[in-house]
């Protein structure tokens, strides 16, 4: 037997009037188990976090080859890998690619609509554990960073997980690429200039080479240093004309890195039941070395930790899900 997949459309109050007007009617996908339509049972539930540029649709995408996340979650049920389990995909796709899912007065409140909105709809439609002890958050990249800042402000509502490459060390992941940004926006006459630009070029030709590296750079600028009346209301960390960078913005988006942020908040961390973190030894954004840092410092958190290294890169690595999954959805709450 396969689940079954609902889309379900959902008015975020929390994304109402967003300052990059993007619509606060989402649609939701959810899994639900075989056999959840023909009894009474109650399941736990495990959110999915897509990486950024992705969508909720992601992970149910069709690949000519390969298995998506709804054939994995069936996979690992019929094996008995897993009991049974709803999963959610919310969608946080956004105009700047993603929201590394947290709060920010550039992008809008993307935590309060996984931790608010989402959830609340789940629990009041489907046939859910509420309570943390029956819910895991995973997630990969953005989203396995999404996947720690819920750790670090809602344990009273996960108490499992999982980050497959999550964003972390950002002296490591995010530095590297600010020249390359600096030398593509001086180019092109500022944040504005170039934005107009490439919104027209992803609709009417096709990206340029050093593209992903500068939506990037404005996404996380908006995530971790809004400021408004600037440009796309973000604040580079780094001086336009010399590329020098700016210590005080900088210092902003450090106190969002889970390096930093884990160690501090220690006490919700604790409240983890399970965590699992992993990076393959080939990351191109250099986060197998931030993920053997938060390994270290979940260690004291007296979770039960499972981090692993495999031999891979950044993306194409779905199939790693089988493994964070195969480690919390047995350690969940089931009554």
């Amino acid at each position: 037997m396969k689940g079954v997949l609902e889309t379900r459309e959902l008015p975020s109050p929390a994304l109402e009037s967003n300052p990059l007007a993007d619509v606060a009617r989402r649609q939701l996908r959810v899994y639900l188990p075989p056999g959840y339509n023909e009894g009474s049972q109650r399941y736990p539930t495990v959110y999915f976090l897509h990486a950024f540029s992705n969508s909720g649709a992601s992970w149910t995408n069709v690949s000519a080859f390969g298995l998506n996340a709804l054939d994995r979650l069936d996979g690992l049920i019929e094996a008995g890998t897993i009991p049974p389990v709803i999963g959610v995909f919310p969608d946080g796709w956004t105009a700047l690619g993603g929201s590394q899912w947290i709060n920010s007065d550039a992008i809008g409140r993307y935590r309060d609509y996984v931790a608010k909105d989402v959830l609340g709809f789940v629990d009041r439609t489907y046939r859910t554990l509420p309570k943390a002890a029956s819910r895991a958050v995973v997630g990969h990249s953005s989203g396995g960073y999404g996947a720690l800042v819920m750790g670090r402000y809602h344990p009273e509502l996960f108490s499992h997980l999982g980050s497959h490459a999550g964003d972390c060390y950002f002296e490591y992941c995010y530095l590297p690429d600010l020249p390359k940004a600096a030398g593509a926006l001086l180019k092109a006459g500022g944040v504005e200039a170039w934005y107009q630009d490439f919104k027209k070029r992803s609709r009417e030709t096709k990206p340029r080479s050093d593209d992903f590296t500068v939506i990037n750079v404005l996404a996380m600028a908006a995530a971790y240093s809004p400021k408004k009346g600037e440009p796309l209301n973000l604040e580079l960390p780094f001086d336009p004309q010399t590329g020098r960078l700016k210590l005080d913005v900088w210092n902003r988006w450090l106190v969002h890195d889970p390096v930093r942020f884990v160690p501090k908040f220690l006490d919700a961390f604790k409240k983890m039941k399970s965590v699992f973190l992993d990076c393959g030894t080939r990351d191109e954004f250099n986060l197998r070395w931030g993920t053997r840092m938060l390994a270290e410092e979940f260690k004291a958190s007296g979770a039960e930790l499972c981090h692993e290294e495999f031999e891979d890169s950044h993306s194409g690595v779905t199939y790693r899900f089988e493994r964070s999954l195969g480690f919390l959805v047995p350690r969940m709450a089931r009554e």
